[in-house]
C-alpha cells in the first residue's frame, strides 16, 4: 500500500511540476536577421534589413548581460513537448536568406557565446538559376559551409522556398506583391489564376524547397520561414503536407506554443544601435504611437487612366511627406458620400466592380510611403439587388417595415446574409495585400431596430427574450437588455468577417468606428447597441469618431477633453483608441480652420492620448495644411 503511495505521489510532484513549466515558461521571443556588413559597406541605396557587425556585437552582449538566454529551436521543440522547459527570457535567433555573413560573420560569434541559431536558404538563389532574384551584391553560401553549419550542432536549417521569394504581377496595373500569397495575374488574358491553380503553384514550390535541401545538405528541413514573412492557410496546409509543420512569419510579439504553425518574430532593421536594440526588445514595438490617415478612395478614381496615375502620386507624395503611421483607405465606392457601397474595388462575387484599384492604391502606399493599409469596409450597408428579408426592419407606426436609415443595412441576423458580407471580405483577401480592416460606422441598431423576422427569431430562441417588440421596448431594463445583445451580435459579426479574411491575411489586425455618444453617455448603447468596453475587448484598435463640429458641440475643446477623460476610465482606453478628428465640418461644408485642428490635436495630446487620425483628407487643396501636419501631428518614425 505505501509503495503505491509512493507512486501516485511521484506522478502528483512530476504534474505539478510541469503544470508549472506550462504557466511560467511557454514564451519565447524570435529575433530575425538578414545581413551583417562591415561599416565601409554601409553606402546608399541602403539595405534596410542589413546591420552593421559593431551593432551586430551589440546585441549579443546586451543579450548575455541582460539575462537572456538564447535557445535553439530543437530547444523549443522540446519544451513544447514537455520533455524539458525553456529557461526565463528565452531567444531563438534566426537569419534569412543564407548569406554568405552567415558563416564569416555571425557563426564565429555563435561559436563564442556558445549560441544556437536558423538560417533559411532560397533554393533557386542556392541553385543560381538565370532567373534568380537573388541580390546581384551579396554572396550566398556554399553548400560546403552549410553541411559544416549543420555538423557544429549550433545551426538549424530552414527552408525559406524554392522559388516563392520573389514577387510576381498580382493586379491589372502589373505590381508584384508575394509569390507565396498573392493570386497571381495574367495579364495577357486579363485574368487571375484560380484558386486550384494558385493551391498547385505554391504546393509544388514549397515541396521542391524541402527536395532540394535533403538532395545538398543531406537533412530533410522540418521549419519553413515565408518569403517577406506572407503566408496563409493555403501555404500553411502546403508546407505541413510536405514535411514541415513548423513555419516563421514576421510580426512583432511573444511566441507560445500554440504559434509554432507560424512563429512570430520581431524583424531587426536599420541597423539599430544598442539601446535602440534594447527597446525594440523590451517593449515589441507595442508601444508605438499611430497617425492615421482616413482616406476616400473615390477622391483619388479617375475613369482616366492618366489623370488616376497624377492623383494616385499626388496621394503618394503626400502620405510620404506627413510622415504617418496607418491609411485607412476606402475599399467600396459610395459616390453619392451616403455611407453605402454601391460598387467595390476590388474583384468580388457579389458586387460590381467600380475599379480594380484598392489592390494597386494599397500595394503603393505600403511600398512607396512605408505605411500600414486598412481596408475600410461597411458591416452592413450595401445597396446591393438582395431578398428584402434580409434587410433591417424598424418598428414605425405600430409595424415592421423597412428601415429609415440613411444607412441601407442588411441584417446580421439572418444567416444567409452574413455569409453573403462574408463572402465579400474573403474576396478582399484574396486579391489585395493590407496589414488590417477598418469597419465602418454603420454597424448600428436603434431602440426601434431590428424587427426583421430572422431578428425576432434569434431573440427568442438564442437570447430567451420576448418574440414581440412591444416586450422588447416596453421598460428601459428591457431597452438596454435587447441592446446589449445586438452590440455582443455585431461583436460577433465582425469577428467573423475578420476570420473570413484571416484565411489569407492571418496577420490581420482590426478597428472598428465607434461614435461618441455610446462613449460620453453609455446609457445610450440604448439607441446605438455600441459599447466601448465591448470594441475594446474585440478589436486591436477603437477609432473614435472625435468630431464635435460634427455633434455639434457648444464648446469643441471641452467636449475633446471630456471623451478623452472617459476613454481614459478604461483599462487599456487610450493604448487601443485612435481619436479621429475631423478636417472638414459637415455643417457648413467649410474646412475646419487650422488653428482649431491644432488646439485639437494639442488638447489630446495633453490628456494622454496616444493615437490620432483625421478625415477626410484633401491632396488636391492640401487640407489639412502639410505645414500644420508635419509640425503637429506627423511623427518620427523609428527603427
Amino acid at each position: 500500500m505505501f509503495k503505491h503511495r509512493l507512486w501516485y505521489f511521484t506522478v502528483f510532484l512530476f504534474l505539478c511540476a510541469h503544470t508549472v513549466f506550462a504557466a511560467s515558461d511557454s514564451t519565447f521571443l524570435v529575433l530575425n536577421y538578414h545581413d551583417i556588413i562591415q561599416e565601409e559597406e554601409r553606402v546608399p541605396p541602403f539595405d534596410r534589413v542589413a546591420v552593421s557587425q559593431k551593432h551586430f556585437e551589440s546585441h549579443f552582449a546586451w543579450l548575455k548581460n541582460h539575462g537572456y538566454h538564447v535557445v535553439s529551436f530543437q530547444q523549443v521543440i522540446d519544451a513544447s513537448q514537455g520533455i524539458r522547459s525553456l529557461p526565463e527570457k528565452s531567444v531563438l535567433l534566426t537569419f534569412d536568406d543564407g548569406y554568405q555573413s552567415f558563416y564569416t560573420r555571425v557563426f564565429p560569434l555563435l561559436k563564442k557565446y556558445h549560441y544556437s541559431a536558423v538560417v533559411a536558404l532560397v533554393g533557386s538563389w542556392m541553385d543560381q538559376k538565370p532567373d534568380s532574384t537573388a541580390p546581384k551584391d551579396k554572396a550566398l553560401l556554399s553548400w560546403g559551409q552549410v553541411r559544416e553549419l549543420i555538423d557544429s550542432g549550433l545551426v538549424e536549417v530552414a527552408s525559406h522556398s524554392y522559388d516563392l521569394h520573389r514577387g510576381i504581377v498580382a493586379n491589372p496595373q502589373g505590381n508584384e506583391q508575394a509569390a507565396a500569397t498573392a493570386h497571381a495575374y495574367d495579364t495577357d488574358l486579363g485574368q487571375y489564376e484560380d484558386d486550384e491553380e494558385y493551391r498547385q503553384r505554391v504546393a509544388s514550390q514549397v515541396a521542391q524547397s524541402r527536395d532540394f535541401i535533403w538532395q545538398n545538405a543531406g537533412i530533410v528541413p522540418r521549419l519553413m520561414v515565408w518569403p517577406f514573412g506572407e503566408y496563409n492557410e493555403t501555404v500553411l496546409v502546403a508546407s505541413r503536407e510536405a514535411g514541415m509543420p513548423f513555419t516563421m512569419a514576421l510580426r512583432d510579439g511573444m511566441n507560445t506554443f500554440a504559434d509554432l504553425r507560424a512563429i512570430r518574430r520581431l524583424l531587426i532593421s536599420d541597423d539599430p544601435d544598442e539601446h535602440q536594440f534594447e527597446a525594440i526588445v523590451t517593449h515589441l514595438r507595442s508601444d508605438r504611437p499611430q497617425r492615421v490617415v482616413h482616406m476616400d478612395l473615390d477622391f483619388i478614381y479617375d475613369a482616366d487612366k492618366e489623370q488616376l496615375a497624377k492623383n494616385l502620386d499626388a496621394l503618394i507624395d503626400r502620405i510620404r511627406e506627413m510622415a504617418v503611421t496607418t491609411v485607412y483607405l476606402q475599399a467600396f465606392s459610395d459616390p453619392d458620400g451616403d455611407g453605402n457601397a454601391d460598387a467595390l474595388y476590388f474583384p468580388n462575387r457579389h458586387l460590381p466592380v467600380k475599379s480594380d484599384l484598392f489592390n494597386r492604391v494599397a500595394w503603393q502606399l505600403k511600398t512607396r510611403s512605408g505605411v500600414k493599409v486598412y481596408a475600410w469596409m461597411p458591416m452592413m450597408a450595401y445597396k446591393a439587388d438582395v431578398p428584402n428579408e434580409w434587410r433591417v426592419k424598424e418598428w414605425r407606426e405600430g409595424k415592421a417595415q423597412d428601415a429609415a436609415h440613411i444607412y441601407t443595412r442588411i441584417s446580421p441576423f439572418n444567416a444567409d446574409a452574413r455569409r453573403w458580407v462574408g463572402d465579400l471580405y474573403e474576396d478582399l483577401a484574396k486579391f489585395a495585400a493590407f496589414d488590417g480592416l477598418l469597419f465602418h460606422d454603420d454597424g448600428i441598431l436603434s431602440d426601434f431596430e431590428d424587427v426583421s423576422p430572422s431578428a425576432l427569431a434569434y431573440a427568442k430562441n438564442v437570447w430567451g427574450l420576448s418574440y414581440r417588440f412591444e416586450t422588447l421596448h416596453d421598460t428601459p431594463a428591457h431597452r438596454m437588455a435587447w441592446a446589449k445583445h445586438k452590440s455582443e451580435l455585431m461583436l460577433q459579426f465582425t469577428d467573423y468577417l475578420s476570420e473570413r479574411v484571416r484565411l489569407y491575411r492571418p496577420l490581420l489586425k482590426t478597428a472598428r468606428n465607434i461614435y461618441a455618444l455610446p462613449i460620453l453617455q453609455p446609457e445610450s448603447e440604448e439607441w446605438y447597441s455600441q459599447s466601448l468596453q465591448g470594441f475594446l475587448k474585440h478589436y486591436d484598435y477603437v477609432a473614435i469618431e472625435a468630431m464635435p463640429f460634427m455633434e455639434k458641440a457648444k464648446d469643441p475643446l471641452p467636449w475633446l477633453r471630456q471623451l478623452a477623460n472617459k476613454v481614459a476610465e478604461q483599462p487599456d482606453g487610450l493604448k487601443k483608441s485612435v481619436f479621429e478628428l475631423q478636417s472638414v465640418d459637415w455643417n457648413t461644408q467649410q474646412p475646419v480652420s487650422m488653428g482649431a485642428f491644432q488646439s485639437q490635436i494639442k488638447l489630446l495630446k495633453d490628456a494622454g492620448v496616444r493615437h490620432l487620425g483625421y478625415y477626410p483628407d484633401n491632396v488636391y487643396d492640401d487640407q489639412p495644411k502639410m505645414v500644420t501636419l508635419k509640425k503637429y501631428f506627423s511623427i518620427q518614425i523609428q527603427p
